[in-house]
């Protein structure tokens, strides 16, 4: 190891546009390296992106020279250089090499597993710790942190309290059959958590305005593209919110988010290979599709007859994620779709007064096909309805007792919904699978590493 002499201002990729000219260093590992004869190319990468670097052998020491030219991919070192403006560079910026103090060269004989070929599925996932510092894999943890970020943020700066719920809890949303169950101290049983709504609703009655942010888990036997076993999930919930107001909501929020991730991330959108004007449409000003229950229906029936879906969609049940697919795909922002029939939706649900069979509630579908991002309800805030609710879809009443105070200690209208961090991450990045959403994903078959 070499010892660092730093000179230049320590900076970061991110920020060599405020450096054009100047002499920098970088810490960093060697991403990459070609060779022309007696020119280097090396590709820097520090967490922030990448950045090319010139090295002629004439303009550099030779130890200099020969030490780059050696060294093996994700090796760790520090570079002093000059940075210059190209617009032919991917980043906009090259750094003229001037000096090299390696920090650790990764031995010939046993190299970086991941070499800058392609490679399997499974092998990736399979070293998903090292596979993060690709830069496509690091762009979207990058945009990812800004979803978290703006998601927060724009509750914050609207005056909602964040209240944070157990991830442990003695019962379920909607029932165990999804839950992971573990023993909680002699005979009693606990669950990780699948939404932190119940307990919100009680926070929201002493707060007002409150939401909640953290992991959440479901036991569901998935393996579709969609599906995670952990999982971030974002959850407002306000009193005296009906539907509509709820809908607003969720449009003002997407917005935000979608808004700050353009503002700050359209290189990694770029590196990711997302096409930005498809999220310009989304922020664009003008209001969300709203459909009905029935209005998305009849789109679906319609999609069969003319050959565009394999089976016809059946009144009365939920839409898959074929039929979600579809709706989303036919709108370049995302749709609303209200008023299921209540059947199908949770116990929680506020019945429509103008039609007791539909509830109350909304899912928001993103664009381009991606389905489900948010879920949302008015819920249900008599007393007596929700009891028999409760015993209709045969839950423990005792277990449901302190919610049921909610309903009998000052009740009113109040409305919420989840939106899961990482099937937002997958739409404005244009992902494929909702794996790469999240650092270490655990799902059906992976729990490693």
């Amino acid at each position: 190891m070499l010892p660092e002499t730093r000179t230049a201002p320590l900076t970061t990729i991110a920020e060599l546009g405020q450096h054009e000219g100047q002499a920098i260093t970088l810490r960093c590992w060697l991403y990459n390296l070609r060779s022309s004869g007696k020119l280097l190319f090396p590709t820097f990468r520090d967490g922030t992106g990448t950045v090319q670097g010139i090295v002629p052998k004439a303009a550099v020491p030779e130890q200099v020279f020969e030490t780059l030219k050696s060294l093996t991919l994700e090796s760790s070192l520090t570079v002093t250089g000059r940075v210059r403006a190209d617009v032919r560079a991917p980043s906009g910026f090259e750094i003229d090499v001037d000096d090299v103090n390696v920090g650790q060269r990764i031995p010939e004989e046993t190299p970086y597993p991941i070499q800058l070929k392609e490679a399997g599925v499974d092998f990736l996932m399979e070293h998903r710790h090292l596979w993060l510092r690709t830069p496509r894999q690091s762009a979207i943890l990058r945009v990812r942190a800004t979803i978290m970020r703006a998601a927060a943020e724009y509750f914050d700066v609207h005056g909602y309290f964040r209240t944070d719920p157990p991830i442990l809890t003695p019962n379920a949303c909607e029932g165990t059959s999804e839950l992971f169950e573990m023993d909680y101290f002699g005979d009693d049983k606990a669950y990780l958590t699948q939404s932190g709504q119940l307990y919100i609703e009680a926070t929201a009655m002493a707060l007002g305005k409150v939401y909640s942010f953290g992991p959440t888990f479901r036991a569901e036997k998935s393996k579709t593209r969609r599906h995670l076993t952990e999982f971030w999930m974002i959850e407002p919930e306000v009193t005296y919110m009906d539907l509509d107001g709820l809908m607003d909501l969720a449009e003002a929020f997407l917005t935000h988010i979608v808004s700050r991730v353009l503002e700050t991330h359209r290189g990694d959108l770029k590196v990711i290979g997302k096409d930005v004007a498809k999220l310009e449409a989304v922020v664009a000003p003008s209001k969300f599709p709203r459909l009905t229950y029935d209005e998305a229906h009849a789109m679906l029936l319609d999609a069969h007859e003319r050959g565009l879906l394999p089976a016809a969609h059946v009144y009365g049940d939920d839409f898959g994620s074929p039929d979600e697919t579809y709706i989303s795909s036919q709108f370049e922002k995302p749709v609303m779709v209200h008023r299921y029939p209540a059947a199908v939706k949770a116990f929680y649900m506020q019945p429509d007064p103008l039609d007791a069979t539909k509830a109350l509630c909304v899912d928001v579908l993103a664009p381009e096909g991606y389905g489900e991002i948010i879920g949302g309800s008015q819920r249900v805030d008599d007393y007596e309805l929700l009891k028999s609710r409760i015993e209709e879809h045969d839950l423990p009443m005792a277990a449901f007792q302190w919610y049921l105070d909610l309903r009998k200690y000052g009740s009113v209208p109040h409305s919420g919904f989840g939106m899961g961090i990482e099937r937002c991450v997958a739409w404005i990045c244009g992902l494929e699978h909702v794996r790469e959403t999240i650092p270490f994903p655990r799902t059906l078959n992976r729990i490693y590493p």
